[in-house]
């Protein structure tokens, strides 16, 4: 191998890791201090996340309504890229436009490793190895699908400062990086001279599965952590779920309750004492019952026989066990005003629809039912449901909305 795989000696921050580098290295704080967002003539210099990834042309900067004769500034972001594709076209890794910090922020969000090169345009290796090896449609692919790449000019810049910090002693210069706590890399690989396209992507192919697992338990560490929280603020809603739908049932028996004692009072005799509603019931059906009662004559005179109190008691006890089977609907209008009417469990929704209507209060045209826990609207295409599969039996409330 041509190129320089720098393992140095086991000190302070440094280890090994099956051979491959891993050591610490520290920041410098004009490195940090470099979190800033590049505003660059309308390109989306962060490119597209994915994929393959193409760099917007040109990358030659005009500033129109320039004064004569006043040079040309190019943004240290660009800088790299500029004289790079000037002299070996675009087809080549995407290089994040950007600082060494925003690099290492997407590259840690993408939770992906960071490849970082420092071009050195004078040094005699630097040709071939950005022609035949940076530049190939391998290298290119590889880079693109597994890493976010990041290069700057090594003599200027945070190229400078970075080639300072990692003690760079030969060029083309390539390494793996990754964040690290605090205000430190870790540097998983580093590579000196020149490489050949293959042996680039062998390199950054093994460092990826030997380093791989041991990060990838940190991020796994924080999915769990981020799983942990989802569930407890699942439980949460069902919680706070259940204990609405306890206290929308309790406000339906108490409107319940509201709804009988009013018509209690409706059943109030002159004399000012109430019925018992089940003797005012009683009475009703005594009534109803002889009123539809045969009535055989015997010498001239009207007789009720036992056999007819009997057939007409029977009658009636069928009919209450038919009542049995009733729902209870309670309808809430937007004025407070409140309705409770009864249905049978096979009556469709279309029935509700049809007493409301019935009802002719004023305002209430266009509307529709709905229930609030859980939220459903029963609308035009639940018409033909019966109350029992729109599980509104035995009983149910719902809120009349006007549209």
């Amino acid at each position: 191998m041509s190129s320089t795989i720098r393992e140095n000696g086991r000190g302070i921050g440094e280890a090994s890791c099956n051979g491959i580098v891993r050591r610490m290295v520290g920041l410098p704080r004009s490195i940090l201090g470099g979190f800033s967002r590049v505003m660059g003539h309308g390109i989306n210099v962060m490119g597209s996340i994915g994929g393959r990834r193409h760099h917007p042309q040109p990358l030659n900067f005009q500033f129109p309504q320039l004064i004569p004769q006043e040079p040309v500034v190019v943004p240290e972001e660009f800088a790299f890229l500029n004289s790079f594709e000037q002299q070996y076209g675009s087809t080549h890794p995407f290089f994040y436009a950007c600082n060494f910090m925003e690099a290492l922020k997407i590259a840690e969000d993408e939770h992906k490793f960071m490849f970082m090169y420092l071009h050195s345009p004078q040094h005699p290796f630097t040709t071939p190895f950005c022609r035949d090896t940076l530049c190939s449609e391998f290298v290119t692919q590889f880079l693109d699908a597994n890493f976010i790449s990041w290069g700057a000019l090594a003599d200027r810049g945070e190229g400078l400062q970075m080639a300072a910090t990692m003690r760079a002693a030969s060029f083309p210069f390539c390494a793996v990086v990754a964040p690290a706590a605090g205000n430190s890399i870790a540097v998983l690989q580093q590579m000196e001279g020149p490489i050949s396209p293959a042996e680039l992507v062998e390199i950054l192919q093994r460092t990826m599965e030997e380093q791989g697992s041991a990060f990838g338990g940190a991020r796994a560490k924080e999915e769990e952590k981020a799983r942990a929280i989802a569930r407890a603020k699942e439980e949460e809603k069902i919680k706070a779920d259940r204990q609405l739908r306890e206290e929308q049932d309790a406000a339906y028996l108490a409107a319940l309750k509201i709804d009988k004692e009013k018509e209690k009072l409706k059943q109030l005799p002159s004399g000012g004492k109430a019925q018992n509603p089940v003797e005012v019931g009683s009475n009703k059906a005594n009534y109803e019952k002889f009123s539809h009662t045969p009535i055989q004559k015997h010498n001239g005179k009207a007789k009720i026989t036992p056999s007819t109190i009997r057939e007409t008691q029977y009658k009636q006890t069928t009919n209450w066990g038919k009542d049995s089977q009733v729902t209870q609907i309670l309808i809430r209008f937007p004025s407070g005003e409140r309705r409770e009417h009864s249905f049978s469990p096979t009556d469709r929704i279309q029935s509700i629809y049809r007493y409301v209507d019935s009802l002719g209060l004023p305002g209430v045209e266009n509307y529709k039912l709905v229930s609030s826990f859980p939220r459903r609207v029963y609308g035009v295409d639940q018409m033909g449901i019966t109350l029992k599969e729109a599980g509104l039996h035995p009983r149910a409330s719902l809120f009349l909305e006007l549209q």
